[in-house]
């Protein structure tokens, strides 16, 4: 059996949409307060981050999901590469790994599941890193991901909620995930294309360890299951700014304009519409398409002042990482977010 039958919604493309999850965060009750607890839920982060003294912090993250693809091997190394961004893009550097496996063994072998876990250790040894052990149970969806340990220095933490006035956005992948792994359920995707997405979604987000050294970078986080838009919406109230795309920049892999038009787009994208979409200024079809594509692993979002930009461009540069300007932050408009 194929494992992208057993999931209704591929990759981040299954994760719960903002609007229903934000139902399920809300608590009225009176919850203690850790000082030491210098990033917890309240701003939608990446990721926990604690502070244990000596200037320095631990960063802690999980995230797993259904298949995205149908090579198991492929699958957990995906799903790891994505679950360490998060510690990147709180601008921290790994510690460990420990993984989340759920498994049908009624269904697929244990050896299918031994290659995910083969796939996750290969990630892991690209960023440094132990996969030091982790829990499985028997269950009907095959699921898997990592729990991430990680360290940053409490004056190198990089938040989603504090971006500045005038500060520029950037992000370090395109566009098109979503679209293309929905396109390779239906037949429609062609070779280079899911090799694009493949590479794109097993590429480490290591340059945001880099990126937080720099004084004037502001604000990060990476692009997932809320799309782009999702994210920057989530940037832009943080910070009680507008973010504004000019759409014209925004990179996109190669050939998904077909495939938006084939009709080729995640479940995903509308759920992620529906919760956001009255906060950003009105979309064509294809924008919607596009800017709001859930991302499995996707590029990091910097936010950086301008007189920082060479320099955020010169270290991009020096680690080869890809780095598109696609818009900026301004003062409060009728929109938490403008498409130009």
């Amino acid at each position: 059996m194929k494992l992208t039958q057993f999931s209704p919604g591929a990759g981040c493309g299954c994760k719960i949409a903002p609007a229903v999850l934000q139902t399920i965060l809300n608590t009225s009750e009176h919850l203690p307060h850790f000082p030491q607890l210098l990033v917890g839920n309240e701003t939608k982060d990446d990721a926990a981050v604690f502070d244990i003294g000596g200037g320095q912090a631990i960063i802690s993250t999980t995230d797993f999901f259904t298949p995205i693809v149908d090579d198991p091997y492929d699958f957990g190394r995906i799903a790891a590469a994505n679950a360490i961004s998060d510690i990147y893009a709180m601008g921290g550097t790994p510690l460990m790994a420990i993984a989340i496996l759920g498994w049908p063994l009624d269904k697929l072998s244990a050896e299918e599941a031994a290659n995910v876990i083969a796939g996750a250790r290969q990630i892991c040894g690209e960023a440094s890193i132990p996969l030091a052990g982790g829990h499985s149970i028997d269950i009907d969806v095959p699921i898997f991901g990592l729990a991430v340990t990680g360290m940053v220095s409490t004056n190198s933490i990089q938040k989603n909620s504090t971006a500045q006035d005038e500060a520029i956005l950037f992000i370090t992948k395109p566009l098109g995930i979503g679209l293309v792994t929905t396109a390779q359920k239906l037949g429609l995707a062609t070779t280079a294309q899911k090799s694009a997405a493949l590479q794109l979604m097993t590429r480490l987000n290591s340059a945001g360890a880099h990126f937080a050294q720099i004084p004037d970078v502001c604000a990060m986080t990476d692009v997932t299951g809320f799309g782009l838009l999702g994210h920057c919406v989530e940037m832009a109230e943080g910070c009680g700014l507008c973010g504004e795309i000019d759409h014209q920049k925004v990179p996109y892999t190669e050939g998904v304009d077909s495939l938006i038009t084939q009709g080729s787009i995640p479940g995903g994208t509308f759920r992620n519409f529906n919760s956001y979409g009255n906060k950003v200024s009105p979309l064509t079809h294809f924008q919607k398409a596009l800017l709001c594509d859930p991302q499995t692993n996707g590029g990091l979002l910097v936010a950086v002042l301008p007189q920082g930009v060479e320099q955020l461009t010169s270290v991009a540069l020096q680690i080869s990482t890809p780095l598109y300007k696609i818009g900026q932050f301004v003062t409060k408009r009728d929109y938490i977010c403008t498409i130009t």
